[in-house]
């Protein structure tokens, strides 16, 4: 057939080894053997890294490096309250590896219940097993969906098919003979068989591929890309800043050692933003959890990102719209054929194929086999084809051969028997026919002049929440898109079941042209008749128009589709080559699950751009009073424990409150221009009112214990200009937000109240006038961020 292309090398100096082992596949004792000998398939467990990876991670960073230098060099020269700040990374790295080991738990208990188990025939016996349990030179049998796990020598071929697109990108499945090669990382689309494994584990053509890129993959999104670009503009702009800041403090001001060195700690500091990275670990470490704790896989983390940033969904029907079982409900007989006879033909060609599908499955549930029959030839239903067929011998020496599939494939446009398939369709009922071939099987058109002689009427069960599921998307203006192989009018009748509006496109009718058919996908809502790389074509067709595209599906024939989307969701019950291509496996097999995903996607990416803007106004300020330091060569206004209590207050509890709460906001791209449009301007005033509050208060005050009280006026300014950044980024306001916010500033007041913890932050506002001219400019301060923070808003949408 024109679809099918014949098996070829695809590594011509590899030579194909013939199989070696027995029909009834290896004994014990040769699976110990191969296990003691480390034959086995040991590839590394995906979406995992070690305890010890986990903690190097966390503690060996760039940042924990420039802090714990500090901290080290703060331990000998200063008071214990100058060193607060370490006993804080102490913490926030302890944080990041706890969390961050739960979450690999979670995801490596989940890996294990949604963990392919392929069928080995061993003494005789098929067994399901582990993956990692395979040995060299097992006899593997596979069927349609199946992922082909290791490397090997097909044994045994009843029609199988296999797809190897995602090895080497041709898109026309491969027939596979005894002899022929199969890949790892290949799988089944029609047709059963049994091979031999001849390279397992590291050695396996895929793993060899995939061990990097199925490793636990925390840093690769756009969320985290966008941080390391900040820190490494906030690195470049700390080295001068810093350089400055130790050259005035110790040579210019020739100020004691002591409080020089503290001085220039507590300038240097502030400027690393280090809980930013923390947050964003935790983040998505408990979003992981929270998703596990409703059976969702997330097999690579940025998923989480990436469908909160979704816009098109992507929905097979069967199996994620409708439930997989259906049922017979009528068998309608063609041209007067005896329905007697029709029977027993369904029931045999039940029988044909040891791996049905659905739509089969229901046939042999409703028609049992006649032990008369004999299938001599079968031609297993594959989605590119559309429908399956069989020839037997009748038990009374006749011989026969039937293709059962899709009417509107089958049938010619003139046919009257598609009117009636096309009212049965308009119903929401999926209509099969069933013709009597009369050309061979291995035919290059064995359909072509076929006779109809019944209709099979099938009914499938919606799922009872995917009504809700779907209304749940269009409220959050994500644009659903039913992309199935079924018949449209069928397909769009039970579309419109579930409240999805728009007339069903036949999808062989839409142009090949990739800008054409991005115009029809959007503008239409429901396809049928969609062939697997119609689907994946589809997907490319929506995000060459900018789309971020999910696509959920469980068969073999969405694939190709789920591996081109931007996130692909698999349901745990679907075929193993759909679980091992997608991002999420949703393991209860809910469709209802998918919200729950997407709003902690939304949490988790709306709620980091929102505290990410809190750290980097720390920065920005930090950086921008350093610099007006170092100019108007006074020394700097802050000891650590000034900065350190700011930092846990304005920014360290808040944030991580913050970026835990609920957000069902959309997530939008361009996070670092996102962040920084509001944490320059909101940094620039921050360190402009302080370094004015500086200045009067250097006026103002004379004496020995004046620098304390300068340092005391510009805490309070710097204190009410942050609470009022945490303010606005707290917006829209709920209780619980305002209780936080107003926490906060109650902890400051207490410092400022109770005489042992002023003596402890050395803070102590002397006289009225100073400290009421600080709350002044704090106050002209704040009113300038709410115009600039409404200015930036219009100025520069993103």
């Amino acid at each position: 057939m024109s679809h099918i292309r014949a098996d070829t090398e695809l590594d011509p100096a590899r030579p194909v080894p013939s199989p070696r082992t027995r029909p009834g596949g290896l004994g014990p004792a040769e699976v110990a053997e191969r296990v003691a000998r480390g034959q086995v398939n040991d590839v590394p467990v995906r979406s995992s890294r070690s305890l010890g990876e986990i903690v190097r991670a966390n503690v060996f960073t760039r940042f924990n490096a420039i802090i714990g230098v500090l901290w080290l060099i703060m331990l000998c020269v200063a008071p214990i309250q100058d060193s607060l700040f370490g006993f804080v990374i102490l913490a926030n790295t302890a944080i990041g590896i706890v969390q961050e080991w739960r979450a690999k738990q979670t995801l490596d208990s989940l890996a294990v219940i949604g963990e392919a188990r392929p069928t080995v025939r061993r003494d005789g016996v098929a067994v399901q097993v582990a993956t990692h349990e395979i040995v060299l030179d097992d006899l593997i049998e596979i069927g349609p969906g199946d992922k082909a796990v290791v490397d090997g020598v097909c044994a045994e071929a009843d029609g199988l098919e296999i797809d190897e697109s995602l090895l080497t990108g041709e898109a026309d499945p491969v027939v596979k003979r005894p002899g022929d090669q199969v890949m790892s990382g290949s799988f089944v689309v029609a047709g059963s068989g049994a091979f031999q494994a001849t390279k397992v584990g590291r050695e396996a053509y895929a793993a060899r591929l995939a061990e990097e890129a199925s490793r636990f993959t925390l840093v690769h999104s756009e969320l985290r890309s966008g941080i390391s670009t900040i820190l490494k503009y906030v690195t470049w702009m700390m080295v001068p800043a810093a350089v400055g800041l130790v050259v005035t403090q110790l040579v210019v001001e020739h100020n004691d050692l002591g409080d020089a060195v503290a001085r220039t700690v507590g300038g240097i500091v502030p400027m690393v933003p280090e809980g930013l990275v923390l947050l964003t670990s935790v983040a998505f470490a408990i979003g992981v959890i929270r998703l596990g704790r409703r059976q969702c896989l997330v097999q690579e983390l940025p998923a989480i990102e990436g469908l909160a940033r979704v816009d098109t969904v992507c929905l097979d029907k069967t199996g994620t719209l409708t439930e997989g079982g259906m049922d017979v409900t009528e068998l309608r007989a063609l041209d007067g054929a005896d329905e007697t006879y029709l029977r027993k033909v369904l029931g045999a060609l039940g029988e044909s194929d040891p791996r049905p599908n659905a739509s089969l499955q229901a046939i042999i549930d409703a028609f049992p086999d006649s032990e008369e029959w004999r299938c001599v030839e079968s031609l297993p239903f594959s989605s590119a084809r559309k429908y399956s067929g069989a020839a037997f011998s009748e038990g009374d020496g006749e011989t026969s051969t039937w293709l059962l599939g899709a009417p509107d494939v089958l049938l010619g446009a003139d046919d009257p028997a598609l009117a009636e398939t096309e009212r049965l369709n308009e119903r929401g009922l999926r209509v099969l026919l069933l013709a009597r071939a009369h050309r061979d099987l291995d035919d290059p058109e064995p359909a072509r002049g076929a006779r109809p002689t019944a209709l099979v009427v099938l009914e499938q069960r919606l799922r009872p929440d995917a009504s809700d599921t779907l209304r749940y998307f269009a409220e959050q203006n994500v644009r659903a898109k039913v992309l199935s192989g079924d018949n449209a009018v069928s397909v769009g009748a039970v579309a419109a079941k579930l409240g999805l509006e728009g007339a069903a496109v036949d999808a062989r009718r839409l142009p090949a042209d990739p800008p054409a058919m991005a115009e029809v996908l959007d503008a239409g809502t429901v396809f049928g008749r969609v062939t697997p790389q119609q689907k994946r074509d589809m997907v490319d067709a929506l995000q060459s128009r900018g789309r971020t595209v999910a696509m959920t599906g469980d068969g073999v024939n969405d694939v190709l589709a789920l591996k081109s989307a931007d996130i692909g969701v698999a349901m745990g019950s679907g075929s193993g080559a759909t679980r091992a291509v997608a991002q999420i496996v949703l393991l209860d097999n809910s469709f209802a699950s998918l919200p729950s995903v997407v709003a902690e996607g939304r949490r988790v990416i709306g709620n980091i751009t929102r505290v990410a803007t809190l750290f980097l106004v720390k920065t920005v300020y930090s950086v921008l009073l350093a610099v007006l330091v170092v100019c108007a060569q006074v020394e700097y206004p802050f000891l650590p424990r000034h900065l350190t209590l700011l930092s846990t207050l304005t920014i360290g509890v808040p944030a991580f409150f913050l970026a835990l709460a609920p957000n069902t906001e959309r997530a939008r791209p361009h996070f670092v221009r996102r962040v920084m449009r509001y944490a320059v301007p909101g940094g620039t005033v921050a360190a402009a009112a302080t370094f004015l509050t500086y200045l009067l208060a250097r006026h103002h005050y004379a004496g020995p214990g004046a620098l304390d009280a300068e340092t005391s006026a510009a805490t309070l300014t710097l204190f009410l200009v942050s609470m009022w950044v945490l303010a606005i980024i707290a917006r829209p306001y709920t209780w619980w937000r305002v209780a936080l916010v107003a926490s906060m500033g109650v902890a400051f007041l207490l410092v400022l109240a109770v005489p042992a913890l002023q003596d402890f932050f050395a803070l102590k506002l002397v006289g009225v006038t100073m400290p009421w001219a600080a709350v002044g400019v704090a106050a002209v301060a704040s009113g300038a961020l709410e115009y600039l923070w409404r200015w930036v808003g219009r100025r520069f949408p993103v």
